[in-house]
Order: C-alpha cells, then sequence, then structure tokens
C-alpha cells in the first residue's frame, strides 16, 4: 500500500450520542482549512445492509449522497463541516461488508478456504479504508466507527483499525477516542474514572489512542489532564477539551482553540499551515447575532424524534443564518391535523410540509397544504409533502373527487402521482427548469441538478389541467417525462413550492440552498402572524 495517505480512526467510549460525528467533521473542516485534502468516511456496526429500510424514529434521518447512496445522518455532518461531496465510500455498514464477503465465498473467490472474520472480514473493511485514498485525490481519510467501544459489533472494525498500522505504517495512523467526563453536582467534581475504563477496553483491542477528546459540561483543570494523561498513557496536550456548545457549528472553533489539528498534525508528521476560518467564524458570528425570529411549522410524520428531519433543520437555520434571522421551528404532527383543526398551524411565518413513506399523516400532509394555500402563507413541500400538495388542488381547487397518489391508494380514479419505473429513484439527477417561474427567479440558472429519494413521480398526464386551474409544473426532466417541482402562479399565490427532490441534502451552513433561502426570504417579508 501507498503510504502518502493518513489514516485517522475516530472511537467512541463511554456512552453513546457524544457527537464523535461532529468530532470527526470538525476535525475535517479544520485540516481542510489548512490546505489538506480531507474525505470523511463512517462504518456503522449494526447488520442492516443500509439504513434505507430503517424507521427515522430509531435512527434519525437517511442522508443520500449524489451518487446515490442511502447513508447515516453523520454523512450529512461531513458533508455540511467540509463542503465535499461524499460517495458510497463514505458511509459502510457490518451489513454491506458481511453480504460482499458471503457474495465472494458463493462466487468461489476465496478458492475452497475456510472464511473467517480475520483475515476475511478484517481485509474487506481495511479495503473500504484505502479505497477513499486509491485515485490519490485525499492527503487524510478521517474514519468513525459508530457505537462504543465493547460494543460486540464493533469487534471486526477495531480489530481492523489495529492492523492498518502494519499496513501503512505507524506514522501514518492517529487514533481519537472520544469519551465522556461526567461532572457530579453533589461533590462538585469531573471524574475521570469512566474515561480511563473505556481507554483500558481499547487497549484490550490493541489500540493505544493517540489523543483523548473530552466532552464535557464543565472547563478541564491542568489537574484533570494531568490524570487524564498519566492513567491513558497520552501526552498532557493531546488531551482535548469538547465543552458542550449552543451549536454544533461552534465546535470547530472550540476544538481549535484547544489546538486539536495542530496536535494532530504534529502527531502524524504533517506540517501545520495556517487555518483559514474566516468564513467559519463568520457564520458563526451571524448566527449568534440573528436578531428577527421567524416561525416556521414543520409538519411531518417522525415528529417525535427531531433527528428524522436533520438535514431539514440545518438546512433552515443556514438560510437563517444569511438573513440574520433565527429560526424557531413549530413541530406539528401530520395526524394532528386530519380532524379539520388548524390551530397548530397559527402563527407561522412560513409552513414546510416534509417528506415521509407510507399512508400515516397523509390527510394531515394535505390540510396543511390547504391551508397554506387558503391563507397565502409561503410554504414549501418535500418528497411526500409535494405528492400531498398536488393532492389538495386535484381534490379542493380541480374538483377531482377521489384524487390521490397511488403511494397511498393503488385504485384512485385520478393518480396524480405514479410508479414509473417500480424501484427507487436515488442520488443526483439533472432538471430544467421553466423561464419565467418562482423557481427560475430561486435559481437563477435554467438547470440544476438535485437528489432524490422517492419512488413516486407526478403524473405528466395531469400537467395541462393543473396548469389551466393555476398551478405548474416549474422543474422537469430534461427529456419532459419526469416531473420535478410544482408550483402556484405568483398571482394567486406570493410562494408556494413543492419539490419531488430533496434539496435539504444540498444545503450547506455557510451556502443555503437556494429554495431554502427564497423559502426564509418569503417568510421573513411576511408581516408577524
Amino acid at each position: 500500500m501507498e503510504n502518502k495517505t493518513k489514516y485517522i480512526f475516530v472511537t467512541g467510549g463511554v456512552a453513546s450520542g457524544l457527537g464523535k460525528g461532529i468530532v470527526a467533521a470538525s476535525l475535517g473542516r479544520l485540516l481542510k482549512s489548512r490546505g489538506y485534502r480531507v474525505s470523511n468516511q463512517k462504518f456503522d456496526p449494526y447488520i442492516n445492509v443500509d439504513p434505507s429500510f430503517m424507521s427515522p424514529i430509531q435512527h434519525g434521518e437517511v442522508f443520500v449522497t449524489d451518487d446515490g447512496a442511502e447513508c447515516d445522518l453523520d454523512v450529512g455532518h461531513y458533508e455540511r463541516f467540509t463542503d465535499e461531496n461524499l460517495t458510497k465510500n463514505a458511509n459502510i455498514t457490518a451489513g454491506k461488508i458481511y453480504l460482499s464477503v458471503l457474495e465472494k465465498e458463493r462466487r468461489g473467490d476465496y478458492n475452497g478456504k475456510t472464511v473467517q472474520v480475520v483475515p476475511h472480514i478484517t481485509n474487506h473493511i481495511k479495503d473500504l479504508i484505502v479505497q477513499v485514498a486509491k485515485d490519490g485525490t485525499r492527503d487524510i481519510v478521517i474514519t468513525e466507527i459508530g457505537g462504543t467501544v465493547g460494543d460486540m459489533e464493533s469487534r471486526p472494525f477495531l480489530e481492523a483499525f489495529r492492523q492498518m498500522v502494519f499496513d501503512v505504517g505507524r506514522e501514518n495512523v492517529l487514533y481519537v477516542h472520544v469519551t465522556l467526563l461526567p461532572y457530579l453536582e453533589k461533590g462538585g467534581e469531573i471524574k475521570t474514572k469512566p474515561t480511563q475504563h473505556s481507554v483500558k477496553e481499547l487497549l484490550s483491542m490493541g489500540i493505544q489512542p493517540d489523543m483523548i477528546v473530552c466532552r464535557t459540561s464543565r472547563p478541564l483543570t491542568d489537574e484533570v489532564k494531568d490524570k487524564i494523561a498519566l492513567f491513558c498513557n497520552v501526552a498532557k496536550d493531546c488531551v482535548i477539551e469538547n465543552m458542550d456548545a449552543d451549536s454544533i457549528y461552534q465546535v470547530p472553533l472550540l476544538l481549535e482553540e484547544q489546538n486539536f489539528a495542530q496536535v494532530a498534525l504534529r502527531r502524524l508528521g504533517l506540517a501545520d499551515h495556517p487555518a483559514n476560518l474566516d468564513e467559519w467564524r463568520a457564520l458563526v458570528k451571524r448566527q449568534n447575532a440573528a436578531a428577527d425570529k421567524i416561525t416556521i411549522s414543520l409538519v411531518g410524520k417522525y415528529t417525535v424524534l427531531h433527528d428524522a428531519y436533520f438535514s431539514t433543520i440545518e438546512a433552515l437555520k443556514a438560510a437563517g443564518f444569511a438573513t440574520g434571522a433565527h429560526i424557531d421551528i413549530n413541530w406539528v404532527p401530520a395526524e394532528s391535523l386530519e380532524k379539520g383543526d388548524t390551530a397548530p398551524l397559527q402563527g407561522s411565518h412560513g409552513i414546510l410540509i416534509g417528506g415521509g413513506f407510507g399512508v400515516r399523516g397523509l390527510e394531515g400532509k394535505i390540510a396543511a397544504a390547504k391551508f397554506a394555500r387558503k391563507n397565502k402563507i409561503p410554504c414549501l413541500a418535500i418528497g411526500m409533502g409535494a405528492q400531498a400538495m398536488a393532492i389538495d388542488f386535484a381534490r379542493n381547487v380541480i374538483g377531482l373527487a377521489g384524487a390521490n397518489s397511488t403511494e397511498f391508494d393503488e385504485s384512485t380514479p385520478h393518480p396524480i402521482a405514479h410508479n414509473i419505473y417500480n424501484k427507487m429513484r436515488l442520488g443526483s439527477c439533472p432538471c430544467k427548469i421553466a423561464e419565467g417561474t418562482l423557481a427560475a427567479g430561486i435559481y437563477k440558472a435554467a438547470h440544476t441538478d438535485e437528489r432524490h429519494r422517492h419512488r413516486y413521480e407526478f403524473n405528466a398526464a395531469y400537467r395541462t389541467e393543473f396548469k389551466d386551474h393555476g398551478l405548474i409544473f416549474s422543474g422537469e426532466s430534461p427529456d419532459g417525462r419526469l416531473l420535478e417541482m410544482l408550483e402556484l402562479k405568483s398571482d394567486i399565490h406570493p410562494w408556494f413550492l413543492g419539490t419531488i427532490f430533496s434539496p435539504q441534502f444540498k444545503s450547506r451552513p455557510n451556502v443555503p440552498h437556494p429554495i431554502f433561502a427564497g423559502f426564509i426570504a418569503a417568510c421573513n417579508q411576511r408581516p408577524s402572524p
């Protein structure tokens, strides 16, 4: 193997939910700000092949890359923090690894050998790590493993991480361990013992961490750092304080103050170039200075777990940063609107109707679209939400009784959305934008590329009927077969747009997606409710 690329492995201990993904993403940003070419990657130990069939309520949103990979939401953190478009190599599950190895075994690729965790599973893991850097476009690969040290499912991954030092050289590998330092209120002290035990567990797997990132609610004293350094066998400046922050976008700057990237580069034998974080500092400054409050009612199926709409939330925030506004999200369960009570939508500057799969909550989303349409409230609908927007218009404006999508009613007399390909449309697809439309004003371009994750398409057979009543399809595939965006004419509604694609996946905190920027700008112009 080539030794030019450096590899950083991020593990976690003590408890889950410590923000390993944010730490890995922040490190990526800090290294990129110094001129290094960085790529992030995550291994998830669960046996699912990918998160495509996992409930968002259990595991958060499914993030989609340009090449159509369905990924863990941490990949969204990586893209937003590093401003890099990642690929299917960014998220690998244990299920995908075992499936690939078993397929090789069935083909006879192992020549009759006994297939084992070591070396076959671990070799495949290592191949997927170095694959990210094989084209020579990456100086540093940052690989995070989900879960915590000690989890049974994590062992093959940790073993592969251990072996990497023999494949690429110890000087080209850095181990970063993220742990929790609990603070005991009664005793008034930070406890280091859980971290010590976590590192001991990691050592039992043959891995000595080079750096320890300590999630804490209190600043670390020199005494605490000395204790961790002594008992965990690391240098004192390799003990990094990771204080709780009001915003995830503050984390890179807080870690920069702790010399996180500087120490990591030193350990890897790389030069520490001056960091250009001006754009990021300006972003955080705009966020902190946001004075106006814009209330957005987010109507969704999975509002019990906000992580199910993580990219949507961050896209709204990014648009707010750009306009100097603080986004206040009013979470509205779609099912709560199904009996005609629109009180949860009152007081909104704008309404966002989120995506989802399955019929549950559909009628509530249709009710939300109707409320926004009749009251001329700026409205953005995505995926299933866009289908609901079209169904409302078909039923309540055109008068097509029983209009529906075949996703929800296969026997509907008016299938305004249907399944063309009998499979999921995933990843980036081109879109042609109609001149003189709201969409054209938003994009300021005739073409765009957007990421998709849906099965059902708008039925082009209804295009003319919709247009005659004031709703136009303003975006379509270059061949005109697939309808991508719909909107009400400006003389009917000031801002009413639906997208079958998912624009939130391409938004960045420092460069908001044009659709979200346009939506929030329209909400900002609306008088306070």
